[in-house]
């Protein structure tokens, strides 16, 4: 099917003038852009898995085995940097987001095409130096991905480069926050009011606007760091004179926010998908909306809930605890409003719709166990143990990861023009879902037994829960690799998708599948909000 592109290529065609891999790392159309970011956050997001996996398998039994603990602490260390830093931050908003943005809000192409890619390559160089790292000096970091002081300026493990790495790709989230917020501001299609945007918009818009200040902090904590390291400085290192709890502040007031420049995108995904499956306009789109910049500024004000057990006054337990349990609310929000979406409405389960409400439920568990944290006197219990773990892992992949899932099987018919097999993703969504439960609900059990995270060893006594984790990540593994292998089987040779498979009512259904280079033939004119289906036809 031709859709008046080269080919029925749209942007995928190759560039004029240019050819084969020069076409695509030296563009700055955002879709290839888009493109080229999910192809490495997907390389690295296997990396990662396969490190996890071997973490598991160490895990399933106390004792030494498989590997030893100097190895183990650094396959710790980089699983937890490539997953965070070079797949979760980047997974929805540099790939779907450069995609997407730009064609939801009627637009050629974002603010800044350049600094767009420019931003790409500061991803790929920030990759390189993280995977250098591994093989040169005098070993790869084991600090965890925290890098916390003073074990990480005084480590002979090759921790100078890996800040470096991390640092640049701070830069590279910057940049990509700067160019989404500039955009939705300045080139939005006549019509588009802030009210008519998709609340993937709004998402975007309020993860960029954390992005731009709150990585700096992060950037600026992790330059410390080296220059303790390489200068012989007292800042962070309390045999110098420095203070640890300072950097652990620092740490936290990127991270923290960090954790929401992960999963907000992810509720904007939900936002536009749960709509269109429920044949329903949105319920209670402003207060969704207002609940994305809500969180975006309250998560900002919580981050000394992962110190309460470093020693601090019982009057700024007591500000972060009532904060941290402040930013529940508009989170809570959000789930009420999708609920009510789905209440009588005529619902058609897609594998969208399935992943929509898979990041539901292990949202929630996720965002229910963090009170236990929230709260000051269960979280002395709790603190480092593998509650952390399997709450972390619940809000991350089962919130962040079924997010990114549920975004690929409703967008890629739009981005290839091409159609996965249903049956297939759905039997993929199940696996996926009873791995995930399988793999992280024992680690509540076993963190309110008492059991420490990131040791090497533990005693035999919990021996049982590690062994169903083990079995867990088994039964993930295979549901992952059912539905990547569809994916891309769909991409490639799967059947024509139309233009609008799906009946959505936002802009980027109206162009063609895949898009053109331009995006839009004609200037859209936007006269009706993001989920108004009256006169949208669904194609089956």
């Amino acid at each position: 099917m031709d859709h008046g592109n080269v080919g029925g290529l749209g942007f995928l065609a190759p560039a004029p003038g240019r050819k084969g891999l020069l076409s695509w790392i030296g563009t700055t159309d955002h879709k290839r852009i888009g493109l080229l970011y999910m192809g490495c956050v997907g390389f690295m997001f296997f990396c990662g898995a396969a490190l996890g996996m071997i973490l598991r398998l160490k895990l399933m039994t106390p004792g030494s085995t498989l590997v030893g603990p100097q190895t183990y602490n650094a396959m710790f260390t980089l699983h937890g940097v490539i997953m965070i830093f070079l797949v979760v931050i980047p997974s929805i908003p540099a790939s779907l987001g450069n995609i997407l943005l730009p064609l939801q809000i009627g637009a050629e192409d974002v603010s800044f095409p350049r600094l767009n890619l420019f931003s790409w390559w500061l991803y790929v160089l920030g990759a390189t130096l993280a995977v250098v790292s591994i093989f040169t000096g005098s070993g790869a970091p084991d600090t965890g991905w925290t890098f916390y002081v003073p074990f990480s300026e005084r480590t002979t493990t090759n921790v100078s480069l890996a800040v470096t790495a991390v640092t640049i790709l701070g830069f590279s989230s910057i940049l990509t926050g700067l160019n989404f917020v500039t955009t939705i501001h300045r080139l939005r299609a006549p019509g588009m009011t802030w009210t008519r945007l998709p609340l993937f918009v709004w998402s975007l818009y309020a993860t960029a606007w954390i992005q731009v200040l709150a990585t700096p902090i992060l950037g600026i904590t992790l330059v410390l760091v080296f220059a303790e390291r390489v200068l012989n400085l007292g800042l962070f290192d309390p045999g110098r004179g420095g203070d640890p709890l300072l950097y652990q502040h620092l740490f936290w007031i990127y991270s923290h926010p960090a954790v929401y420049i992960m999963v907000l995108p992810a509720m904007g995904v939900i936002s536009d998908i749960i709509p269109v499956f429920a044949r329903k306009n949105i319920f209670g789109y402003k207060m969704i909306a207002f609940s994305s910049l809500a969180i975006a500024f309250a998560g900002s004000l919580v981050w000394a809930h992962h110190m309460f057990t470093s020693g601090m006054s019982d009057t700024a337990v007591l500000v972060f605890s009532f904060l941290t349990f402040i930013v529940a609310i508009p989170s809570a929000i959000k789930v009420f409003n999708w609920v009510s979406t789905l209440y009588k409405g005529s619902i058609s389960v897609e594998p969208p719709l399935l992943f929509s409400l898979g990041f539901i439920f292990m949202f929630s568990v996720g965002g229910l166990t963090g009170l236990v944290q929230g709260a000051a006197g269960t979280d002395i219990h709790v603190h480092d143990t593998y509650f952390i773990v399997g709450h972390f892992h619940y809000v991350i992949f089962g919130g962040t990861g079924l997010g990114m899932f549920a975004a690929l099987h409703f967008w890629l018919p739009k981005i290839f023009g091409r159609m996965y097999d249903r049956g297939v993703a759905k039997l993929s969504f199940w696996i996926i879902l009873v791995g995930m439960n399988v793999l992280y609900f024992p680690m509540f059990i076993l963190g309110l037994e008492g059991l420490p995270r990131r040791y090497y060893d533990y005693l035999p006594k919990y021996a049982h829960g590690q062994v169903l984790s083990t079995i867990g990540s088994w039964i993930l593994a295979v549901g992952l690799v059912i539905m990547f292998a569809n994916l891309y089987r769909g991409m490639r040779r799967g059947p024509l998708a139309g233009d609008n498979p799906w009946g959505a009512a936002t802009l980027e259904w109206t162009t063609s599948s895949p898009p053109p280079t331009n995006n839009f033939e004609v200037e859209p004119v936007v006269t009706h909000g993001p989920y108004d289906f009256r006169g949208v036809a669904r194609h089956e």
